[in-house]
Order: C-alpha cells, then sequence, then structure tokens
C-alpha cells in the first residue's frame, strides 16, 4: 500500500486494491461497500463521482461526491465522507443538498470521522 502525506491538510493519500483515496477513512468506507456488495446488500456503487452544480440554470462548478450507491430498492444514495471542512466544501455542500433534496428516490448522506463524530469500526483485510 502506497500513502503520501498532504502538505496542508493531515491526510494520506491511500492506494489499494480497490483503487486511489483521499484518506483512510475514505479507503474504509470503500471497503464496507465493497462488502455490502459482495453481501448483495447493494446494488453496485460509482467512486469519485463529479455532478455539476446549477443554480437557476447557470452552471456554478462541479462538486466530486466521494461515493454513489446504488440500492436495491432502485433509490440513489449520495454519499460524502469527510473528516474536516472548509469554507469552501460547506458552500458547494449546501448547493448540492438544495439541488437534491427534493427527488424522493435520493438520499444524501453526510459520513463524518473524528472526536465529536462516530468513527467507523476496522474492516479486516478481504
Amino acid at each position: 500500500m502506497w500513502s503520501q502525506q498532504n502538505r496542508y491538510f493531515n491526510t494520506k493519500k491511500v492506494v489499494n486494491e480497490l483503487g486511489k483515496w483521499d484518506s483512510k477513512f475514505e479507503s474504509g468506507y470503500a471497503q464496507e461497500l465493497q462488502m455490502r456488495l459482495k453481501a448483495k446488500d447493494i446494488a453496485g456503487y460509482d467512486c469519485h463521482v463529479s455532478m455539476p452544480l446549477e443554480v437557476n440554470g447557470y452552471h456554478i462548478g462541479d462538486y466530486k461526491i466521494d461515493f454513489v450507491v446504488y440500492n436495491n430498492d432502485e433509490t440513489v444514495e449520495y454519499v460524502e465522507t469527510k473528516g474536516w471542512a472548509d469554507s469552501a466544501w460547506r458552500i458547494k455542500w449546501k448547493i448540492f443538498c438544495a439541488m437534491h433534496e427534493d427527488n424522493p428516490n435520493e438520499k444524501i448522506t453526510l459520513v463524518w470521522q473524528g472526536k465529536n463524530h462516530p468513527k467507523m469500526r476496522k474492516i479486516k483485510k478481504l
């Protein structure tokens, strides 16, 4: 496994058998999704999907969501794993949530890591 320390933030880039991830926390969530896929709990998932942010017909920018999970009941869940949030991310997240909150077939999930937020359980290697 390869890792690199980011000089601006205290996160390590992780490369494993499932792909390239921005943090160990995100890599762990990907492993959990892989186990849910093998157990047929979900129909599938995509990673690092770039989605356009549009307000009143104007393209504001793009938001790169960590995971798009396709559930067995044909609903779509957008999952963002976050350890630390800056102000630019907060604005983009609010626009993203406003665009997708009205659709009943879409669910938005934010998974935090840290002292004040529940941590994910450790996942054994496949």
